[in-house]
């Protein structure tokens, strides 16, 4: 039915197998007495090569625990913009291993951590030299354990690598080698992107070290540093731009043993020395070799955004003396079995299995803890807003136009705990800063367009998490999403917001006092970019704020100084604005000149996309919106007409989040046109999917991509998250066990009586009997209760679990 333009390059069967026999995935593993991770059908190599950055899957195969602070993972290339620190090949080499909080192929790496083993009397530290080759065979892949052997020029080096949320554990043995020793990179020369494709490679982050030495029968030693590398600083809004340049990272590496150490600068060596500082700075420890034996050595390496002494603070907190890497894999693997545990899966379809279970892994990373824990229980962060350190949880890698549209709503259902947590981050950001975040990678960076934290914290409170929140902070929500809504950003009329434009404030709802005219309505494509993708999400923004204002209680939205009806008002506005930038004579959206005329440019003013996903926007979409675009398509049969077009057609492109939402249109629009949405939810998973490197087209951006698979494969989506609305699809296996984590959101409610105390989650069975060969839903029924003739479902249908049986046609 369809030809794809965004049908990525598949690996054959055969070439699959033959670059997955060189590594090897563990078998089940039992870390949690309520739940098992499945290891053998988690690959984290899922998309982490592909022909070019954009579609690549941008994703590493990391070690740590869900939304880990720092995540580590084998090198093999160095990383910035565009460059993960891994890509997928079949002869690459190991550089070392780095904790990275690069959240994204497209996003700056912030204060990375590093180590690098080796051996000779020469330090190796210059990059192309330290390259070394792996024993085929000898990598293993898991979420909370990595491990390689590698060659030397005499002997073999076995790394195995775990690691909590802010501590990195190795252990390196060493046999046959001479002279083995391990090289802590702190600062290196780096890159700075700058729009629209320049890539200065003469950044020198600058940074300290220092390596003190403890007596007793083990000689352990400490190597600390600091590292205030910060590629995304470019981007910081000018307001908080001096704050961000105080920002920096710590590091402390404790070694099981040594026989001696010493500072390297550059290419240079100094045996002996205890403490440097400046750039391309390390440091060094030797171990003495056994003849015809191997050496061991425990490295656990700490990381904070606060102080040393936090990082080891952490150390002692999460993998404390005497921990084996086997205790720390262990741990970790516990957190992930609570995650990827909760789907059971009965299916002959084992590549569909893993591919999915891997989607969980993804959708649970980001965005990311930065805060520290205390002794006393309570939180730290660092922000870089205001340069200060504040008591709370914080997160980082906001990645909020992308995830706002399922992995959220993935979270919400699964991660539970993190929501509160999450979501205060955001208010921290706006107290701090100003502004709620729009994609913060340490700072603000002004990427993508609009403010769908609007949405983030619209769909939290409908999805039952208004009492997690004390009256301040509603309040505080409440100011910080009306500002959204309604103060435009500093010189709005003046400024372009191009991609990635350097050397301006924070970017908003940029565009918003022409938006906010009542004579106007739309962002004009001659004073700013992106002008239609702003217009329509904007409107999905007011929409979802007309959500939010109705479910707050009055005297927290009555704080808004305005006397008109603020539920109506914003859905009125979203109304009106979605379709003025609507050309009725093209049947498409198109850009506005601040005259009013369109613009002749039918390709000008979109984000990631073109008129043709536009005019497919969720802005257009929402509630019984996507009545009144059936309407101006001609009627339902005019409307799947179009839809038909638009997926046979050259401008369908799967790998952008637009995209991700229209395959469902076709049921949302009209029950009798479901079919068309379960072929092509279907097709799509099909062509954009698979268990290989290569298999995420696209980015997964923050999880985005790998939770439309994931509800796609359970059977439903949802078009407008903030809604609390779902449409069916087709789901993908036969069978499928959901254990919800039950949480303040659920209260003690059991209607269907599906709660299971021993995983202390409500159970929904999702049952298709031969979905795997059958694509069609000849009925669907929500614990009992046909949905047929909608092809929709409600958030409370399935958060206190139960029963959806899909019956599969071919």
């Amino acid at each position: 039915m369809i030809i794809l333009q965004c049908t990525p390059h598949r690996f054959s069967a055969l070439l699959a197998a033959t670059v997955l026999s060189t590594l090897f995935f563990p078998g089940p593993y039992h870390v949690h007495a309520q739940f098992t991770l499945p290891s053998s059908f988690i690959n984290p190599l899922i998309g982490t090569t592909g022909p070019e950055p954009g579609q690549s899957g941008g994703m590493v195969p990391s070690v740590a625990p869900p939304f880990g602070s720092c995540k580590w993972v084998v090198q093999n290339q160095q990383n910035w913009v565009s460059r993960t620190s891994f890509n997928f090949t079949d002869d690459y080499k190991v550089y070392g291993f780095i904790g990275s909080r690069q959240p994204a192929i497209w996003m700056g790496e912030s204060a990375w951590a590093g180590v690098v083993p080796g051996s000779g009397d020469k330090i190796k530290t210059g990059w192309d030299e330290r390259g070394m080759n792996r024993v085929k065979g000898s990598e293993e892949f898991g979420v909370g354990f990595y491990g390689v052997e590698l060659e030397q020029e005499k002997g073999k080096i076995k790394v195995e690598m775990s690691a909590t949320s802010r501590v990195g554990h190795f252990r390196f043995t060493f046999t046959d080698t001479e002279q083995p020793y391990i090289f802590v990179p702190v600062t290196r020369q780096s890159t700075l992107f700058h729009t629209p494709n320049i890539f200065n490679h003469s950044y020198f982050p600058t940074g300290t070290v220092e390596i003190t030495e403890s007596g007793g029968q083990n000689r352990s030693l400490e190597i600390c540093g600091s590292n205030d590398e910060l590629q995304d600083q470019l981007l910081a809004p000018t307001s908080i731009a001096e704050n961000a340049k105080n920002f920096k990272g710590f590091i402390c590496a404790r070694f099981s043993a040594h026989s001696s150490y010493g500072i390297t600068s550059g290419n240079t060596t100094e045996e002996n020395a205890v403490s440097g500082s400046g750039r391309e700075l390390g440091a060094f420890v030797r171990f003495k070799a056994t003849p015809h034996a191997s050496t061991v050595v425990d490295v656990r390496i700490g990381t904070s955004l606060i102080s040393t002494d936090q990082a080891r603070w952490n150390i002692d907190n999460e993998v404390p003396e005497g921990d084996e890497v086997e205790a720390t894999r262990k741990k970790t693997e516990a957190k992930w079995a609570e995650k990827i545990g909760r789907f059971e899966i009965d299916t002959d379809d084992e590549e569909g299995k893993a591919v999915f279970l891997t989607a969980v892994s993804r959708a649970t990373q980001f965005p990311y803890e930065v805060h520290d824990p205390t002794s006393g229980g309570v939180s730290r962060y660092y922000s870089a807003y205001d340069n200060a350190i504040h008591e709370g949880d914080s997160y980082n890698g906001y990645s909020i136009w992308d995830t706002y549209r399922a992995a959220w709503s993935f979270q919400l259902l699964f991660a539970p705990e993190r929501i509160p947590g999450m979501v205060r981050s955001m208010l921290h950001d706006f107290k701090e800063g100003g502004w709620l975040p729009m994609w913060k990678n340490i700072v603000e960076t002004n990427i993508m367009v609009s403010t769908h934290s609007d949405s983030l914290l619209a769909e939290a409170i409908r999805k039952g998490f208004l009492s997690a929140f004390t009256d301040g902070e509603l309040t505080t929500m409440w100011e910080a999403v009306w500002k959204d809504a309604s103060i435009p950003p500093v010189n709005d009329e003046n400024t372009v917001y191009s991609d990635r434009q350097e050397g301006v404030d924070f970017e908003a709802r940029a565009g918003l006092t022409t938006y906010m005219n009542k004579s106007m309505g739309w962002v004009a494509v001659d004073v700013h970019s992106e002008s239609v993708s702003r217009t329509l999400d904007y409107a999905y923004d007011d929409h979802v704020l007309s959500i939010l204002s109705s479910l707050l209680p009055n005297h927290i939205t009555a704080t808004t100084n305005t006397n008109v009806n603020l539920t109506q008002f914003l859905d009125t506005r979203a109304r009106r604005n979605a379709w003025i930038v609507w050309n009725n004579s093209t049947g498409f959206v198109q850009a506005r000149f601040r005259n009013g005329s369109f613009d002749p440019d039918t390709a000008a003013g979109f984000t990631e996309g073109s008129r043709g996903v536009y005019s497919l926007s969720q802005g257009l979409v929402w509630g019984d919106s996507i009545h009144d675009l059936v309407e101006r398509r001609g009627g339902i049969s005019g409307f799947v007409d179009s839809l038909d077009d638009y997926f046979n057609g050259p401008e369908v492109d799967f790998r952008n989040e637009p995209a991700h939402h229209t395959p469902y249109l076709y049921a949302l629009a009209s029950p009798a046109h479901a079919r068309s949405t379960q072929s092509l939810v279907r097709e799509l998973a099909k062509a954009n999917f698979n268990n290989t490197p290569q298999g995420l087209s696209g980015n997964d951006d923050c999880g985005q991509t790998s939770s439309w698979y994931i509800f796609s494969a359970m059977g439903f989506y949802s078009v407008d998250p903030a809604s609390g609305e779902y449409v069916l699809g087709s789901p993908f296996f036969s069978k499928m066990t959901v254990h919800i984590p039950k949480s303040l959101v659920h209260g003690n409610e059991d209607p269907h009586g599906a709660y299971n105390s021993k995983t202390d989650s409500y159970v929904l069975q999702i049952s298709a009997k031969g979905a795997e060969k059958k694509w069609h839903v000849e009925d669907v029924r929500v614990n009992g209760v046909s949905k047929k003739d909608t092809m929709r479902i409600q958030h409370e249908d399935i958060i206190w679990g139960g029963v959806i049986e899909f019956d599969m046609t071919d």
